[in-house]
């Protein structure tokens, strides 16, 4: 039990911290920027993450989970893990970075998404040093106003096929984990949202209730891929990506949820990011109108922060060099928080100010129904419209449109689902205390079990280490609960 990370017990806490970072500014006083005097303004996010895996140990059923870091570490002459110590290099690297650059009078800006698994991986290899670096940026106020981090499902589940309530948790736990590392005051500012492999639910029940879970748990903006929405306007692709844009879900059931989307525009993300193309894209724009106001548009992009060459060895030099000629002028780099609270607090937009988009498909779902006619009749127009349209599809929208993340994996989600349901049935439904250490085991693996990397790479051996820690879930809640 000592072995698993904080995840849970503090939910009122957490809530409550949360809550009151979204009433004030929390970058813009220190960030330093003038809006009036900015034409446009550049965002990058680095997505990092490793998953648990029984790879500690050579028998499949008994093997010690842990990162998928440390197995390559220890197997540096397999395949592509020999990158392992470069990846480490590349999860503390933006500790020097961001000292470096404010020592030098600079204003840079970068936005980290780290996953739960990997955070914990990281301490349990001993590698204090990176989570020391990040402490420092996250923690320092000379440096904190340079960094935001993002929230994400702890496990790096992907949401459209992560049951709802499982989902919640995740990104509860994500927000515990988080606090335990870096403090409360660092959790307050926290208000993005960056989902696992850019993944948007678009059946109408789980998009509201993916966005309901995340104003709940107190996000203020969610990061969201140009291909995954459509306006509601029009039902046309988005014509404005580079502003703030507003999310609205609605159910079967007529319930309505919104939620503050930054959009991240199509393009080979890690190719992007390296090359600090946002920058160079938002040099060529100028201010736009919006709602009787003046704003600057802001070019926005997520990539991994350590997978390919690129973003090992030419990110640092470009990040440098961006970072240092952008400083200061009417095109900076900014952060998509300290953006909006400059267009909130300081301008007076609301999120009802917004063009709304919805998820892809909608508009062909409500066009044969009406909102609150409830989810059998859901059911039947989604069935008629496949079979009408073999492009019409529930699966969701992510980063790829040529990647399901259900499709031909049933030998994976099927043990995720019973999972889940014998989690449901005996922890969650009996009402066992989330700071009881035996919840907090069977969650920790329970959320562990539902990492994309068991879909992502195929049928093989990560299905078998999906499949296993499956297994160990069931097991442990039928010892523990009964």
């Amino acid at each position: 039990m000592g072995e698993v990370p904080n995840i849970s017990g503090q939910e009122a806490k957490v809530a409550e911290v949360v809550a009151a970072g979204r009433a004030k500014p929390l970058y813009a006083p220190r960030g330093g920027l003038d809006l009036a005097n900015i034409r446009a303004a550049a965002a990058i996010a680095l997505h990092q993450h490793q998953p648990l895996i029984p790879a500690g140990g050579g028998d499949l059923h008994t093997a010690a989970l842990i990162s998928n870091l440390q197995y390559m570490m220890e197997n540096q002459g397999i395949g592509d893990n020999y990158n392992a110590p470069a990846f480490i290099w590349c999860y503390r690297r933006m500790g020097e970075f961001i000292p470096q650059l404010v020592g030098e009078g600079k204003s840079p800006r970068v936005m980290l998404e780290y996953s739960g698994t990997l955070l914990h991986g990281l301490r349990k290899m001993g590698e204090h040093h990176v989570i020391d670096a990040l402490k420092n940026i996250t923690c320092n106020p000379d440096y904190s106003w340079t960094v935001e981090w993002l929230g994400m499902p702890w496990g790096h589940a992907v949401a459209p096929s992560t049951p709802e309530q499982d989902f919640r948790l995740h990104v509860r736990a994500f927000q515990h984990h988080f606090a335990a590392i870096f403090g409360w005051e660092a959790l307050e500012r926290v208000r993005g949202f960056s989902p696992s492999e850019m993944a948007l639910p678009n059946h109408p029940d789980l998009a509201y209730s993916f966005v309901k879970t995340l104003v709940d748990c107190g996000f203020q903006w969610v990061l969201i891929q140009e291909h995954t929405v459509q306006q509601v306007s029009n039902g046309r692709n988005l014509e404005r990506p580079h502003i703030p844009h507003r999310l609205v879900c609605t159910n079967s059931r007529g319930e309505t949820a919104s939620i503050t989307a930054i959009i991240k525009t199509q393009g080979s993300d890690t190719k992007l990011v390296a090359q600090m193309q946002p920058w160079y894209e938002a040099q060529g724009l100028q201010r736009v109108e919006l709602a009787g106001h003046s704003i600057p548009p802001l070019v926005t992009q997520i990539a991994d922060g350590e997978n390919g060459g690129v973003m090992m060895n030419e990110f640092p030099g470009k990040f440098m060099e961006v970072a240092r000629t952008a400083s200061h002028t009417d095109v900076p780099m900014m952060n998509a928080s300290e953006y909006l609270e400059h267009l909130h607090f300081g301008m007076g937009l609301e999120e009802t100010d917004f063009p709304a988009v919805q998820p892809l498909f909608h508009d062909r779902i409500w066009a044969r129904m009406k909102p609150g006619d409830g989810p059998e009749v859901l059911a039947k127009v989604i069935a008629k419209l496949k079979q009408e349209d073999g492009r019409f599809h529930m699966e969701g929208g992510s980063w790829t449109s040529n990647l399901s993340w259900v499709q031909g994996y049933d030998n994976v989600l099927g043990p995720m689902e019973e999972a889940s349901a014998l989690f449901y049935e005996k922890v969650l439904k009996a009402g066992v205390a989330t700071d009881d250490p035996h919840y907090r085991n069977a969650l920790f693996h329970l959320m562990a079990s539902q990492t994309s990397c068991f879909r992502y790479w195929g049928q093989g051996e990560w299905t078998d280490y999906g499949r296993e820690i499956c297994r160990r879930v069931q097991e442990i809640i039928r010892y523990d609960f009964g």
